[in-house]
């Protein structure tokens, strides 16, 4: 029995050698991706899933986490961006990917999605699926591509998002922002002479979008097909872009959820909560510690010193930084505090002068509520070289020091956005900038400091670095 166990476990390898990545973009889908994720894991193949968050204002992060997904924060807002991400951080060459609001899929999904590909019969798989006929479809992608591009195969629904391909084809396509998205993989995928499959996935019930919504989506929709076809007739193109289900954006608005929590612990990043900075984590892995010893040494402006920085990072991808990001070595018993301080009601963060994108990251792996770092920019998912210093940092009305850049008014504004008194704050750091912030918080901790300021400021000293010494102080 155990030999014929074994000999049938090794023939389903031979015969799929190929193990899957799926990749799951979300933006407040807190009620279903569960599900989504659930179904993902159910696969055979699938060793790693991967949910590329939008910034979402719910609990959609947590519940991917507690379901045991990959989670990272989008370098920039829209679904092409977060598919572009999620392609960076996938380890595996097969990658499918699933919309994260349907819960219909059949059980198979992933199976149907990727058979062609470990069959070694496709290179892309478009799906399609039972439902109401799509208008943008019908109304727009169908005619534009039989009157701009006649030789397109007939697809039956060329703007599905459910699709699976190889990563290497991935990387030579352009991921189009919004609705634009789908069709424009297809059609790149169509130029590198991809082999493209097109397989039935059920009847998915999802969304119904309204007018508004399908004015917008019918634009970008034209958009991108116009910008990829070529030869094109301009008076053809004008009668399309104003074809009837074309109405004004309705803006998007996204309300936020107050809570009742009366507390918030903030945490700094570098030297805090990870062991090392992740600035000279990545001047030795990139090459510039030298150049980053000659901009701290010599610029004493905090602007000009961020701007400058920023720039060695240009031409580095989301997947470089983030698995830099994760060789660090965070500090033992992270995941133990963040637990217990949510426990004791408080609300948890990180408020750090490094990037959104790192402490993100570090947020979506721990269990964090909120941070607030420096927006580091990104084109199609590689780092332009600048960098946004939000408004949170800078002086204003509500300013309770002199700095005109300073963590603390990030901090007093956190507090203000949750309703809490700046008095009911714990503040651990470890550096000059966290001066401000541990001097006025209702308990300041020092936490493995160097700084002998920091130290006499503080309410607590740490210095072993170890985040269990915290909770006798939470009693």
């Amino acid at each position: 029995m155990g030999w014929r166990f074994i000999l049938t476990a090794l023939f389903f390898h031979l015969k799929n050698p190929f193990m899957i990545t799926v990749i799951i973009p979300a933006l407040n889908e807190e009620k279903t991706i569960r599900h989504v994720i659930g179904l993902a894991n159910n696969s055979t193949h699938v060793n790693e899933v991967i949910v590329v968050d939008d910034k979402s204002m719910d609990n959609t992060v947590a519940e991917a986490r507690q379901e045991g997904a990959i989670v990272i924060t989008s370098t920039k807002l829209g679904k092409g961006a977060s598919m572009k991400d999620g392609i960076l951080v996938a380890s595996n060459e097969i990658i499918a990917f699933l919309d994260a609001d349907i819960v219909t899929y059949p059980t198979d999904v992933i199976e149907r999605l990727t058979a062609p590909l470990l069959d070694n019969k496709a290179d892309f798989v478009k799906s399609y699926f039972d439902r109401q006929a799509g208008r943008v479809t019908e109304l727009v992608a169908k005619p534009l591509l039989s009157i701009l591009y006649p030789s397109f195969p007939n697809f039956r629904q060329p703007l599905s998002g459910m699709i699976a391909g190889k990563k290497s084809l991935f990387a030579q396509c352009e991921f189009e922002e919004g609705y634009g998205v789908d069709i424009g993989l297809l059609l790149d995928m169509h130029s590198l002479d991809a082999r493209i499959s097109e397989v039935s996935i059920g009847t998915i019930e999802n969304r119904m979008q309204p007018l508004e919504q399908l004015g917008k989506m019918s634009r970008e929709v034209a958009k991108t097909i116009m910008k990829k076809t070529k030869a094109v007739n301009v008076q053809n193109l004008e009668t399309f872009e104003n074809i009837n289900v074309i109405r004004e954006q309705m803006e998007f608005a996204i309300r936020e959820r107050l809570t009742s929590l009366k507390k918030i612990a903030i945490f700094d990043m570098d030297n805090t909560i990870l062991r090392t900075s992740f600035i000279h984590s990545a001047a030795a892995s990139f090459g510039f510690k030298q150049e980053l010893m000659d901009v701290v040494t010599n610029n004493s402006n905090p602007f000009i010193r961020t701007k400058l920085i920023a720039r060695f990072l240009q031409g580095k991808n989301i997947g470089d930084l983030l698995t830099i990001t994760d060789r660090i070595e965070v500090t033992p018993h992270l995941q133990e505090i963040v637990t217990e301080l949510k426990k004791q009601g408080y609300i948890t963060g990180i408020i750090s002068d490094s990037y959104d994108c790192i402490t993100n990251h570090i947020k979506n792996k721990y269990g964090f509520d909120f941070t607030i770092s420096n927006e580091l920019e990104f084109s199609k998912s590689v780092a332009t070289g600048e960098v946004k210093i939000p408004s949170f940092f800078l002086a204003d009305n509500k300013s309770q020091c002199k700095h005109d850049y300073c963590k603390l008014n990030a901090m007093i504004n956190i507090c203000e956005k949750y309703a809490v008194d700046i008095k009911n704050t714990l503040m651990v750091g470890d550096g000059e900038n966290d001066i401000c912030c541990i001097k006025k918080a209702g308990i300041g901790v020092s936490f493995c400091s160097t700084h002998t300021m920091v130290d006499s400021l503080a309410d607590y000293i740490i210095k072993e670095p170890d985040f269990k010494l915290l909770i006798p102080i939470l009693v």
